[in-house]
């Protein structure tokens, strides 16, 4: 992946990539710091694209189920200011993914697989976790300090002075396609305080993480996505697992861990119309 020049569609390589790949033409942000309000411009323009290119599941009730869920734990955030959304990804792949100012995704085909409520409250939370670390920003800073040519024009904010574009031509390596391992133990570590902080059992993350870890061995396609962009290995279960037992065993005592609500949520999705075939490189 190094030195050619791509074009990237952003169903195709994944929101987080493009997303990166845009924010680091942006030489106006280059070395200083990108405000809130900044923030909430780029998600919201992302968003809007996001919504023209990729599908998204727009049965009302299976949204509102999500958006409670993902606002139970979003509100007890230091930044509750923001406002939070959450959408579904009408892709049966796995996958789940934040832009900064608020923006959770998750990929119908995760929803599907997961079996409990915390499981799907886990994945939600690790999102929730980006964003409040600001993970994508500092990786943005860190693409641009390494000088990466990059022939794309922001497409994700005004403070660029362009308009939005479907495509964004690259030369550039893959080197910030993905988080880093401490990225994702960071928002780990977000999504466990916040799942304990509502009431939802923490164990939820790394029984996901598992359920995720055997199909890969069984039927890796479905997976690919989520995996390039989240580094996990066994060592994420035990460091979770590690970081849910710091936690007194009282206070992890009849924390919620299903609900029917959720499975009427998994069954309302299931009676939707199948998702559409992932569009090929």
């Amino acid at each position: 992946m190094l030195a050619n020049a791509w074009s990237i569609h952003k169903r195709t390589l994944g929101p987080r990539l493009a997303f990166l790949m845009a924010l680091a033409a942006a030489p106006v942000l280059s070395g200083c710091a990108v405000s809130q309000q900044q923030e909430i411009e780029m998600g919201a323009n992302y968003a809007g694209t996001v919504a023209k290119q990729m599908p998204l599941v727009k049965d009302p009730e299976a949204l509102a189920y999500l958006t409670v869920l993902g606002d139970s734990l979003a509100r007890l955030t230091e930044r509750s200011d923001l406002e939070w959304h959450f959408a579904i990804v009408d892709a049966k792949e796995v996958n789940a993914f934040a832009v900064p100012g608020g923006y959770v995704y998750v990929n119908r085909g995760l929803i599907e697989r997961a079996q409990t409520m915390a499981q799907v409250a886990g994945v939600v939370g690790h999102e929730i976790g980006h964003v409040l670390k600001r993970h994508s920003i500092k990786q943005m800073q860190k693409a641009q300090g390494a000088n990466i040519g990059v022939t794309a024009i922001c497409t994700l904010t005004r403070v660029c002075d362009n308009g939005a574009s479907g495509l964004i031509d690259v030369a550039a390596t893959g080197v910030f396609a993905k988080f880093s391992r401490n990225d994702e133990s960071e928002a780990d570590a977000e999504g466990v305080r916040l799942m304990v902080r509502a009431g939802i059992d923490p164990h939820g993350i790394p029984e996901m993480f598992r359920i995720l870890l055997d199909e890969r061995k069984t039927a890796p396609d479905g997976l690919a996505e989520f995996f390039a962009s989240h580094p996990m290995e066994e060592d994420r279960i035990v460091a979770s697992t590690a970081l849910i037992a710091t936690y007194p065993a009282a206070q992890l005592k009849g924390l919620t861990n299903d609900s029917p609500r959720f499975q009427a949520f998994k069954r309302r999705l299931q009676s939707l119309p199948q998702s559409p075939p992932a569009k090929k490189k």
